[in-house]
């Protein structure tokens, strides 16, 4: 695989409000739940950079082994809580917007598990993972570490 373009190199100013806005979004939500959705749609997408950035994030958070690699049957794994389930699937319903339209039985478990507000910032942080991936893709971007501009986000 080989870059397409830099983002940050040729769109400084948008990709520097982007990063902002990304690092902004989802304050009262727990660390290791905003990872495992970035895993989870990153997966979704198939985005490599994504997968690679976020899943050494999540170890270095304290998350599993057996929890990272179990995030792609997550419906079969018993390892996730409730408000964890709750999130993923809200994940996928997002992610997969196109075919999911977000079912209203998905919407009724994160609300049981979710404040109103965390609903948004979660929704918020799907939408801004789901875009960071589609960034990635479409320049074929894969950073085999933490790339510069994102290290404050660590």
């Amino acid at each position: 695989m080989t870059q397409r373009l830099d983002p940050f190199a040729v769109a400084p100013a948008a990709m520097q409000a982007w990063l902002d806005m990304s690092l902004q979004i989802a304050p009262s939500l727990e660390h290791s739940l905003l990872e495992l959705v970035k895993i989870r749609a990153s997966q979704i997408n198939g985005c490599a950079n994504c997968l690679n950035m976020h899943t050494a994030d999540a170890r270095k958070a304290g998350e599993t082994e057996q929890r990272i690699y179990l995030l792609s049957a997550w419906h079969e794994a018993p390892v996730f809580s409730p408000r964890e389930r709750a999130a993923l699937a809200w994940t996928d319903a997002l992610t997969l917007v196109f075919s999911e339209r977000a079912p209203q039985a998905t919407y009724d478990a994160l609300a049981a598990e979710f404040t109103p507000e965390e609903q948004v910032e979660l929704t918020l942080m799907i939408n801004a993972i789901n875009g960071w991936n589609r960034i990635a893709v479409a320049c074929d971007l894969f950073y085999g570490g933490r790339p510069a501009h994102t290290q404050q986000a660590a």
